[in-house]
């Protein structure tokens, strides 16, 4: 069983690059579960509803967001559904561990179309984050109630020892662990002994041309006055990145993984 995880979308440049690879990746590849990254997609800064479904048109099984997932707030409304749905609204996650009574789920479980069932679990980072709970302890209550072989983890965190350190408490446990947030893709892909994929950062699909993702001049404004200013959405040489996972559907470890970027 082959899964696709596209990393963090960023802007209109993003989505363009995703829609332009995504279909023939997925046919390329035989993917049968796809999941992405959605919490830069509206200029840079969280999601909306319309966005959402333009998004699911490409074949997406799974959103995960982060830490601006609130930016837009009209995604609220829109995510507050009841747990047991399986309609798209559900399948729109926010981090699990963030402060108790928040709207959406931070876990998702469906089948596939051949048959196959999975998990999502969408879990943020503690380390120079704020407003999140213990990810480890939450990990290990969530799998306990999780009947699926097949889970896939995105980690959306700042430190990569902490995105490490995630990755050995669970491997063995699920079929990947996957870093997002910081933008930049990562060469350290691999399955770890236990039989979980994990890369400390799958990378930002958007314009390359730019500081992750923001307009380079707004940036380096902001560096050589330490003054501020409104960030805006880069849109030059944007490339898709993502990850490609096979892994044994009966037992759910991963057997391959491999780094995916393409460009116009």
């Amino acid at each position: 069983m082959n899964i696709l995880f596209v990393g963090d979308i960023f802007g209109s440049a993003g989505r363009r690059i995703v829609r332009e690879h995504i279909g023939h990746v997925c046919e390329a590849n035989n993917v049968e579960l796809v999941v992405m990254n959605v919490e830069n997609a509206a200029g840079g800064f969280g999601i909306t509803p319309q966005i959402v479904e333009e998004l699911f048109e490409l074949g997406v099984d799974v959103m995960t967001t982060g830490n601006h997932v609130w930016d837009k707030r009209d995604l609220i409304d829109y995510i507050s559904v009841p747990a047991e749905s399986q309609d798209r609204p559900r399948r729109v996650l926010r981090p699990a561990n963030l402060l108790p009574g928040l709207p959406g789920y931070g876990v998702f479980e469906g089948t596939t179309e051949s048959g196959v069932d999975y998990a999502v679990i969408d879990l943020m980072g503690r380390v120079f984050m704020y407003g999140t709970n213990d990810p480890f302890h939450l990990a290990n209550d969530l799998l306990a109630g999780i009947k699926a072989k097949v889970i896939v983890v995105d980690f959306h965190a700042e430190a990569t020892s902490e995105k490490v350190a995630m990755g050995w408490h669970l491997d063995g446990r699920v079929t990947a662990v996957l870093g997002t947030h910081t933008h930049i893709p990562t060469a350290d892909q691999r399955v770890l002994p236990g039989g979980t994929a994990y890369q400390t950062d799958v990378g930002m699909s958007g314009p390359y041309d730019s500081v992750i993702g923001v307009e380079k001049d707004l940036v380096l404004h902001r560096f050589l006055t330490g003054m501020p200013g409104k960030f805006e959405a880069a849109k030059g040489n944007p490339k898709m990145c993502a990850t490609l996972i096979a892994c044994d559907p009966a037992t759910g470890h991963a057997t391959h993984i491999e780094r995916i970027m393409l460009g116009e």
